[in-house]
């Protein structure tokens, strides 16, 4: 049996309305299938054969099928007709690939029938693929709605997780003073939490817009688990929001733990400047090459002056402690 990891860039599954499915061999430009029950086509729309397909097939009309092919992935839902058409973004979970790389799905959907695009696998879609050989897969067009948003989200979920312990770790380590390896960490990760809030502040909109859409193949209990599914978004988005504010002030709390290091450092330079200040001018006056030098003649002038010296440096450092200071 073909996984959903080893299908083919362009899928038609048969879906027997009782949660299984079937991938069928089937290529753009073939007859389309006709059976009773539920079709849903998933296309490459990078392939040409797939483009040219959607272009010409009956079963769409010219502006649903350019906009499957658009390469604009704002996310939103249009209702035309019969059917919605939904662009739809979910977390970059490949291999190799970065989360907030996010991967845009294209979809037609209406009452016996599922268009889907796209042009990266995308983990969501594949997990739908398992459930349906699993016997345990969608069976409606409402439901399949349903189990899609749901996975997508989920997945959005895990990614934000993953993000509150990275940020939970970047806290410890500026706690710990751990600097360049924290400062690093912050960095990337407020570009992570700045790229995903970018993609899904509109995926939240277009899930609400959704949930008020009346479709005659969506039951009352599909839209029930949409806007339970819209919560779950609403809830991971103010969670990443949490996340950028935590970022905000780590930052923060490290810049004033480093400027906090730096005015130490130049306070203490500034302590030893104003010890040695007066030891040098006595040590340049002392140098100079004239005569009527004092203790010039004498075997112990020069340990009189060190000593001199040493007792001044002392009564400064007393003067200092005295005045809190040091």
């Amino acid at each position: 049996m073909t996984t959903p990891n080893s299908s083919p860039p362009n899928a038609y599954w048969i879906l027997d309305g009782h949660g299984h499915g079937t991938l069928q061999a089937w290529m753009p430009g073939q007859d389309v299938p006709r059976e009773n029950a539920l079709a849903w086509f998933h296309l490459n729309y990078a392939d040409a054969t797939a483009r040219d397909w959607l272009l010409r097939s009956e079963l769409l009309s010219i502006p649903v099928a350019e906009s499957l092919l658009d390469e604009e992935t704002r996310p939103r839902v249009l209702h035309h007709g019969e059917g919605l058409l939904l662009t739809l973004r979910g977390v970059n979970l490949n291999p190799g690939a970065e989360p907030e790389d996010m991967v845009s799905i294209r979809l037609w959907i209406e009452d016996g029938r599922i268009i889907s695009t796209r042009k990266r696998r995308l983990k969501s879609v594949q997990a739908v693929q398992a459930l349906l050989e699993a016997g345990q897969g969608p069976r409606s067009s409402g439901e399949f709605l349903t189990v899609l948003l749901k996975l997508m989200t989920e997945n959005i979920g895990d990614v934000i997780e993953d993000l509150e312990g990275q940020m939970a770790d970047v806290e410890e380590g500026i706690v710990e003073h751990h600097g360049a390896s924290a400062r690093e960490n912050l960095a990337d990760l407020r570009r992570q939490a700045i790229a995903l809030r970018r993609y899904l502040a509109p995926q939240r909109e277009a899930l609400s817009r959704l949930t008020t859409e009346q479709m005659p193949w969506m039951s009352a209990d599909d839209h029930f688990r949409i806007r339970e599914t819209t919560d779950e978004l609403i809830r991971h988005i103010e969670n990443l929001d949490a996340v950028r504010e935590r970022a905000a002030l780590a930052h923060e709390e490290f810049v004033n733990h480093a400027t906090e290091q730096l005015n130490r450092r130049m306070f203490m330079l500034s302590v030893v400047t104003v010890i040695f200040l007066p030891l040098g001018f006595l040590t340049g006056l002392f140098g100079i090459n004239v005569g009527g030098i004092p203790g010039a003649a004498s075997p112990w002038g020069f340990a009189t002056f060190c000593l001199g010296v040493v007792l001044a440096a002392a009564g400064i450092v007393l003067i200092f402690k005295r005045s809190r200071w040091l």
